[in-house]
């Protein structure tokens, strides 16, 4: 490879045409005009790079599947205080249209992972996204097991599921805030735990 970097024979004047070849890019038999940038299908994920608009969309929008399908451990933080309950007041009829059918969450998720995640067709950077949004889904099973095995009416345990409720919420709601606003800006939002599942699943 060095020798076809920096060729050791000096230029004899036999070489002059090639020289003469590469000034006027007309004598080169197989020259091709360049029609103008092309368009990257994938796009990048590092720091300053962003996404087109349609990509930034997308992405965005799917961190309202895990939103939606947690919204119910909001019940305490939400009829406690009135900011919270005003801020999510406009997604009240997504909601209800999300949750009017119990199979809905379970039909997102397939939607989401075999014809966004698995699909190469969509850019990395929604690909990841989505992916995020799935990771975080899934994970809503752990406090969801823990609800329903133990279910205290009263007292301590009532106090510690009301506590757990109001942190998974808060959390969902955080990564919603999070991951929706940095989409729509065009940068990369890394949610802790979720990200580094994401990576793993996007190729």
């Amino acid at each position: 490879m060095s020798t076809l970097l920096f060729p050791q024979a000096p230029l004899t004047l036999s070489q002059k045409p090639f020289l003469l070849s590469l000034r006027n890019p007309s004598f080169l038999p197989h020259t091709r005009k360049w029609k103008g940038p092309r368009r990257l299908i994938l796009a990048k994920s590092n720091g300053n790079d962003s996404a087109d608009t349609t990509d930034r969309i997308i992405s965005a929008v799917c961190y309202f599947y895990p939103f939606f399908d947690g919204i119910q451990y909001g019940k305490y933080v939400i009829n406690q205080f009135s900011p919270i309950q005003a801020l999510i007041q406009p997604l009240f009829p997504a909601i209800k249209v999300f949750k009017s059918f119990p199979l809905n969450g379970f039909l997102v998720f397939l939607t989401l992972y075999f014809v966004v995640v698995r699909n190469s067709n969509f850019s990395r950077y929604v690909r990841f996204n989505t992916m995020q949004a799935i990771v975080l889904d899934v994970l809503l099973i752990f406090p969801d097991l823990l609800e329903r095995s133990f279910n205290p009416k009263d007292g301590l345990g009532l106090d510690l599921l009301m506590s757990l409720d109001s942190t998974v919420f808060l959390y969902l709601l955080v990564c919603l805030i999070y991951g929706s606003t940095s989409c729509l800006f065009g940068q990369i939002p890394r949610l802790p735990i979720v990200a580094e599942a994401a990576d793993r699943q996007v190729l």
